[in-house]
C-alpha cells in the first residue's frame, strides 16, 4: 500500500491570510465583513449548518479553511429555483455538494414508505427542508446558476450510490449517482485525504474533470487508458468451491518421507553428484495498481438481480485500501470509474482534524431554534472511525472502511476540556465517548502484512479473527483520565457497544458497567435466531448471554440497579414467521416489552439490499442455483414481524393471533404466562375527564370502538 501524502503538509493557499472566520459565511454580508470578494469553495448541504466536527460540512469547511481555502455555505437552500444557489457569488474553484449527515431519503422516509414528520438535522425539527435524493436536485441548480463551475459530490448519500444501486423508495436498480448528477468528481467514504489534494491541484490551475488518479475517487470515462489490465468480475469471483492451487514445487515429496524443498524448509534437496538443479522462473505477480475489476454493466444489473448481487459482493470484496483494485462499470457509452479506497488517516491527521478551531454550536442565524441533532451530540466526543463489523444491513462499513482510525489521548482530553469551556449549559456530563462503536478505538490487524492482504468481509464474524488485537486497555485508560478532568462529573457511553469484542476484557466491562452507564445500556442483539444472524453476520446469542452475565455482576458489584435495553431487527432479509416467532418468545422469556422497533429498510450498497433484491446470498458466490433466501418483503409480513417484537401491545393482538393460527400455533393464545397474547381485545374507552383507558372485550364476541394507534 502506497505511502500518502499527510493532509497537513500541504503549503497553504495564498487566502490563508485572510485568517479564521468565527463561523463560515452563510451569506454576502458575512463575506464582506471578513473582507471577502468570492469564495474559493462553496459547500451545499441539506442539513442546518453547526460548526462542530460532527457535521459533515463543518468538518470538511474547517479542514479546507486550514489549507487556506475561503468556504462558503449554503445550508438547505431553497431548490425551487437556482437564485438561491446564487447568493454567494460563483465560487473560484468549485461547488461541494452533500445531502447532510444522512441519506435523504432514509431522512425523510420510514421503512413503510412513510413521510415522516421531523427532520432532525432542521431548525425546530422542520420537515420537508431538503429534497429527495438531495445531490441529484442540489447539483442541478448549481449547474443551472453556473454551468461552467465544477461540480464535486460527496457525503454518505453520494458515497452509497456510487454504482448501480438497488432503490427500495423507487423498487428498482439506479444507474450511479455520478451519471444523474453530472457531477466532474464524486468522493467517497471519509474524504479528507482526497479532499484536500484535489482541491490544491483544482487551485494550481488543474481540471477537475481530468483528475483520475486520486484514491477514494469515482469519475466518468470512455475508455480504459492504456497500460490497464481490465478483469471481467465474473472470472474472478466464479460459482462453487475453489480449492486453493498445489504449489508443486512448495509440497512434500512423499507421505511420511519428510522431503521438503529448500524454499519451503531451508534445506536442499539431495542430489545426485555433478547434476545441477534447473533453475525455475516463476511469473511475477500481476501489478493490481494496474489492475481495474469489469463489474457487470447498469443495464445488466437492472435486468438481472443475481448479476446485481454479484456486483455488490465483488464491491465489497474490493474494499480493503490494502488489496483494492479499480472498479469500472459501463452506464450506456459511458464509464464509471472508481478508484481503490482511500488510505486511512494516521492518528496525527484524525488530530489535525478534530483539533481545528470549531465554534461548537450552531450559525448564529438560527438564534434559538432547536435542532435535535445539535442537541444530542452537543456534549459527545468522537474518539474514532470505521468499523471492521461488517454488518450486512449497515452502511458504516461501506462508507467509513474496515480499518479504525483512532484520535490521540491528548487530542481526545483536550476536545472535553474545550466542551467544558465552551460549550453553553455544559452541566458535567459528558453524552458519549465513541464513534461508530463504542469499543473499537485502537484496534486492529496484529499484522500490516496481513491486514493489506485480507479480503475478509468481517473481522468479528463468524467469530473474532485470531489476527484482530482486541485489548481494550487503551480505552480503559482512555475513560479513567477523561472522568478525572476537573469540572467532569460523568462520562456515559451511548455508541453502540460490541459485546461480542466486551466480553473478551472483563476488566473493559467491569469499567463500562461499573462508572459509565447511566442506568440503562442499549445493544443490538438484532435477532435471536442464528440463521438470521447469519445473514446480518451478527454474533449469536451466547456472546450476549456472556456479557449479560458479565453486566449483572458487575452491576451489582458497584451497587447499581441497571438495566440492559436490546435492539432488533423486524423483517431483516432471510427471516421467517417462524423466525419472528420464536424472537418473540424469547422476549417474553427475558421478561423484554420493548417501545423501539427497527424494521429493516434497505439502504444503497449495503449486502442486506443486495439480498432484499435478489433473494440471493452475495456474503457466497452468486449463481443462479445458489442459496436462496426468503424475503420478508409483502407489506403485511413486514408489519406482522414488527408485531412480533410488540407481542405485548394490544394493537398487535389481532394480527398476532391471525397469524398464530395460520402457522398452527394457537396454543400460544391464552391468559396464561406460557401464552405469547391473550384471546381477548381491549377496547380504547374515554371517560369524561379522564385520560384513556381499556375495557377487556372476549374476542369470541363483536368488538366496537376504537382501538389505540400503536407507536
Amino acid at each position: 500500500m502506497q505511502i500518502p501524502r499527510l493532509i497537513n503538509s500541504y503549503r497553504p493557499y495564498w487566502a490563508k491570510r485572510f485568517g479564521t472566520a468565527p463561523v463560515l459565511p452563510m451569506s454576502r454580508a458575512e463575506m464582506d465583513a471578513l473582507g471577502w470578494d468570492s469564495c474559493d469553495i462553496i459547500l451545499v448541504t441539506g442539513d442546518a449548518y453547526i460548526d462542530h466536527p460532527s457535521f459533515g460540512m463543518a468538518l470538511v469547511g474547517r479542514l479546507l479553511e486550514a489549507q487556506g481555502f475561503r468556504v462558503g455555505i449554503l445550508s438547505q437552500p431553497d431548490w425551487q429555483s437556482a437564485d438561491p444557489f446564487r447568493s454567494l457569488g460563483r465560487p473560484n474553484l468549485y461547488f461541494g455538494i452533500t445531502a447532510g449527515n444522512m441519506d435523504s431519503m432514509v431522512n425523510r422516509y420510514t421503512a413503510d414508505r412513510k413521510i415522516r414528520s421531523d427532520d432532525a438535522y432542521t431548525p425546530n425539527a422542520e420537515a420537508g427542508k431538503r429534497p429527495d435524493r438531495a445531490v441529484l436536485v442540489y447539483a442541478q441548480r448549481c449547474r443551472e446558476a453556473f454551468p461552467d463551475v465544477p461540480l464535486v459530490i460527496g457525503s454518505i448519500e453520494a458515497s452509497l450510490r456510487r454504482i448501480a444501486h438497488y432503490d427500495y423508495w423507487s423498487d428498482k436498480v439506479r444507474r450511479s449517482v455520478l451519471v444523474d448528477s453530472k457531477a466532474d468528481i464524486l468522493l467517497y467514504g471519509n474524504a479528507e485525504r482526497a479532499l484536500v489534494e484535489l482541491t490544491h491541484r483544482v487551485a494550481r490551475g488543474e481540471k477537475v474533470s481530468e483528475i483520475t488518479d486520486i484514491r477514494g475517487t469515482a469519475f466518468l470515462r470512455k475508455s480504459i487508458p492504456e497500460g490497464w489490465q481490465e478483469l471481467a468480475s465474473t472470472n474472478l469471483d466464479r460459482p462453487g468451491k475453489v480449492d486453493t492451487h498445489i504449489d508443486p514445487y512448495e509440497m512434500k515429496m512423499g507421505a511420511g518421507s519428510g522431503c521438503e524443498t529448500e524454499g519451503k524448509t531451508g534445506t536442499a534437496a539431495i542430489l545426485p553428484e555433478g547434476v545441477n538443479p534447473i533453475q525455475i522462473v516463476r511469473k511475477p505477480k500481476a501489478d493490481r495498481t494496474r489492475q481495474v475489476v469489469r463489474l457487470p454493466a447498469y443495464e445488466e444489473v437492472a435486468r438481472d438481480s443475481v448479476l446485481y448481487a454479484h456486483a455488490s459482493r465483488v464491491l465489497h470484496l474490493e474494499a480493503n485500501p490494502g488489496n483494492a483494485r479499480a472498479l469500472i462499470q459501463r452506464h450506456g457509452d459511458r464509464e464509471v470509474w472508481l478508484n481503490p479506497p482511500p488510505i486511512p488517516l494516521t492518528t496525527k491527521e484524525m488530530d489535525y482534524v478534530y483539533d481545528l478551531p470549531y465554534a461548537r454550536k450552531p450559525h448564529p442565524v438560527y438564534r434559538n431554534a432547536r435542532i435535535p441533532a445539535w442537541e444530542m451530540i452537543r456534549f459527545s466526543v468522537n474518539i474514532m472511525r470505521g468499523c471492521f463489523g461488517g454488518c450486512t444491513f449497515c452502511s458504516i462499513t461501506e462508507h467509513e472502511g474496515r480499518i479504525i482510525q483512532s484520535r490521540s489521548e491528548e487530542s481526545i482530553l483536550h476536545e472535553i476540556e474545550e466542551i467544558r469551556d465552551k460549550v453553553e449549559g455544559f452541566t458535567g456530563v459528558i453524552s458519549d465517548l465513541g464513534g461508530p462503536t463504542a469499543n473499537m478505538y485502537r484496534m486492529a490487524c496484529k499484522s500490516e502484512a496481513i491486514e493489506h492482504a485480507c479480503r475478509k468481509l468481517s473481522c468479528v464474524y463468524p467469530g473474532i479473527c485470531e489476527n484482530l488485537n482486541t485489548d481494550h486497555s487503551a480505552l480503559i485508560q482512555l475513560y479513567r483520565k477523561a472522568r478525572s478532568i476537573k469540572g467532569v462529573k460523568k462520562i456515559l457511553v451511548g455508541s453502540g457497544l460490541r459485546y461480542d469484542l466486551a466480553v473478551t476484557s472483563p476488566e473493559y466491562v467491569k469499567e463500562l458497567v461499573q462508572h459509565h452507564v447511566g442506568g440503562y445500556l442499549k445493544i443490538a442483539p438484532e435477532h435471536s435466531e442464528d440463521n438470521v444472524l447469519s445473514k446480518m453476520m451478527k454474533p449469536g446469542m451466547g456472546a450476549y448471554d456472556r456479557f449479560k452475565e458479565m453486566f449483572e455482576r458487575f452491576s451489582k458489584e458497584a451497587g447499581k440497579e441497571q438495566y440492559l435495553i436490546p435492539y432488533f431487527i423486524a423483517a431483516h432479509p432471510g427471516t421467517t414467521d417462524d423466525d419472528m416467532l420464536n424472537l418473540a418468545l424469547w422476549l417474553k422469556k427475558n421478561g423484554f416489552k420493548l417501545d423501539q422497533v427497527q424494521t429493516f429498510t434497505p439502504t444503497p450498497m449495503a449486502m442486506a439490499t443486495a439480498m432484499y433484491h435478489s433473494g440471493k446470498n452475495p456474503l457466497r458466490k452468486v449463481t443462479d442455483s445458489s442459496e436462496e433466501v426468503p424475503i420478508p418483503k409483502a407489506g403485511g409480513v413486514r408489519r406482522l414481524h414488527k408485531a412480533f417484537i410488540r407481542y405485548h401491545d394490544p394493537n398487535n393482538w389481532p394480527i398476532l393471533r391471525e397469524a398464530l393460527k395460520k402457522m398452527g400455533r394457537a396454543d400460544l393464545i391464552g391468559p396464561g404466562k406460557k401464552h405469547l397474547v391473550p384471546a381477548w381485545q381491549p377496547v380504547a374507552v374515554v371517560q369524561p375527564g379522564a385520560g384513556r383507558d381499556f375495557a377487556m372485550r372476549s374476542t369470541h364476541k363483536k368488538t366496537t370502538g376504537s382501538v389505540r394507534r400503536g407507536r
